[in-house]
C-alpha cells in the first residue's frame, strides 16, 4: 500500500501515515506461522493508551513487531522501532521538540516518520530511504489503534456502545498483561459458565452455577449473544441489589479475531459497557485494553473502577495462562464441549472460517 490518508467517521481525529511494502514482511523471531501472521496483520489492534504517548518515544509490540510511538508536528506517529540508518531502536532515543532523536548518530524523525535532520551532513538533502516505516494510527476509546497491513477503505475498528454518549461516563482501565494467547483470553471473557467458579470474590454467586440456554447469532464481523440469567453484577460487599425476580441481560458482541464487548443491563435502565480488546504482543503474550462506559455511579472514584476490574482480570489470569494447549484449538474434535460452550464454539468456528490454521495449536 502506498501513501494513504483517511479518517474515521466517529471518535477523535485519526491520522493515517505512509505504509511501505516492507511493512508486510514478517518481523524477526516471529512466533506465528507466516500465513496466520499475514491474516492477523490485516486487523486493527490497540497498542497504547492515548494519554500515555507524547513527544517522547514510546515502546509497544504488536504481533512480534516492535513499534515506536510519538507525536510530532501535530501528528501521532506509529512506526517500526528501528532507525533506518544503522538499526538502533528509536525507543532508546530522546526528543528535542522537533521529533525523535536516534541515540547513535542523532538522526531525527518528525511528522509522518520523516527524517528531518542528519547532524553529520546538515547541508545535504535527506533521501527518502532514511524515513521510517510507518503504520496507520487511529485514536479511539482512549486508545491508539494500528494495523500492520491495512487494506483500502475505512479502518475496521470494533464498535463500542455509548462511548460518545454524554449521559455516560467513559473510563479507560490500566493495561493488563497476560502470559497467554489472545484467543484464549477472549474465549474466557465470553465464557459464562465459569462465573460461579472463578469470580466468587468479585460479583458471582458460587451457588448459582446453572447456565440457561442461549444462542449466538452471526454478524458482519463475528457474532453476538444475548445471555439472560439471575447472576448479578453488583460487586460483592457493595450496596445495590436487584429485585429478586430481576433477569440480568448480558449482551456480548464479538469482533473477530480478538475483541469482545459486553453490555450489562442493570436495574432502572442502568448500563455498563466493557470492551475486552486483546492485543497480541506475540503468540504467547497478550496486552489487554479495557475501556468502560457507564451511566450510573458516576460520582464514585475512577480508581475504584480500575481496582475492581483488575481484580476480575486477575481472577481469570491463572486459567488463561495455564490452559493446554496454550493456543486455541480450532478443530472442535480436539476438546470436549458442554452446552454452555455455545459462545466458545461460535468463536472457534468464526476464526476457522477466517482461514486461520495450526498456529492455534502447540
Amino acid at each position: 500500500m502506498s501513501e494513504a490518508a483517511t479518517s474515521c467517521a466517529s471518535g477523535p481525529t485519526s491520522i493515517i501515515h505512509r505504509v511501505t511494502p516492507a511493512a508486510r514482511a514478517l518481523p524477526p523471531h516471529c512466533t506465528f506461522e507466516a500465513d496466520d501472521w499475514h491474516r492477523l496483520s490485516r486487523h486493527w489492534y490497540p497498542v497504547a493508551h492515548a494519554d500515555a504517548v507524547g513527544e517522547a518515544p514510546f515502546k509497544a509490540t504488536l504481533l512480534d513487531e516492535n513499534l515506536v510511538l510519538y507525536r510530532a508536528d501535530g501528528e501521532l506517529v506509529v512506526a517500526r522501532d528501528v532507525c533506518p540508518h544503522r538499526g538502533v531502536p528509536l525507543t532508546l532515543g530522546t526528543h528535542d521538540g522537533n521529533g525523535v532523536v536516534c541515540p547513535y548518530h542523532g538522526l531525527r524523525f518528525g511528522g509522518g516518520g520523516r527524517c528531518n535532520r542528519v547532524p553529520s551532513s546538515p547541508d545535504q538533502a535527506i533521501p527518502a530511504k532514511l524515513h521510517l516505516t510507518t503504520y496507520p494510527a487511529v485514536e479511539r476509546y482512549g486508545l491508539i489503534w494500528t494495523c500492520l497491513a491495512p487494506e483500502a477503505g475505512e479502518p475496521v475498528i470494533p464498535s463500542m456502545p455509548h462511548w460518545d454518549d454524554a449521559d455516560f461516563q467513559q473510563i479507560v482501565c490500566p493495561k493488563f498483561d497476560v502470559a497467554g494467547f489472545a484467543g484464549r483470553q477472549v474465549e474466557g471473557f465470553i465464557d459464562v459458565a465459569h462465573f460461579a467458579w472463578i469470580h466468587t470474590e468479585t460479583f458471582a454467586d458460587p451457588d448459582n452455577q446453572a447456565v440457561p440456554p442461549y444462542q449466538p447469532k452471526d454478524t458482519a464481523h463475528g457474532f453476538e449473544v444475548d445471555y439472560r440469567s439471575f447472576v448479578g453484577n453488583y460487586p460483592i460487599g457493595v450496596d445495590g441489589r436487584a429485585p429478586g425476580d430481576f433477569e440480568w441481560l448480558r449482551h456480548f458482541e464479538v469482533h473477530l479475531p480478538f475483541t469482545a464487548t459486553l453490555t450489562i443491563h442493570f436495574p432502572d435502565n442502568a448500563r455498563l459497557v466493557i470492551m475486552n480488546a486483546a492485543s497480541p504482543v506475540s503468540a504467547r503474550q497478550t496486552r489487554l485494553f479495557a475501556p468502560i462506559a457507564r451511566n450510573f455511579d458516576k460520582h464514585l472514584p475512577v480508581e475504584d473502577v480500575h481496582a475492581f476490574n483488575l481484580k476480575v482480570f486477575e481472577e481469570d489470569r491463572l486459567m488463561v495462562e495455564t490452559q493446554k494447549p496454550e493456543r486455541l484449538p480450532l478443530d472442535l474434535t480436539l476438546e470436549a464441549h458442554i452446552p454452555a460452550d455455545r459462545s466458545s464454539i461460535a468463536y472457534r468456528r468464526g476464526l476457522k472460517r477466517m482461514g486461520f490454521g495450526d498456529f492455534f495449536l502447540v
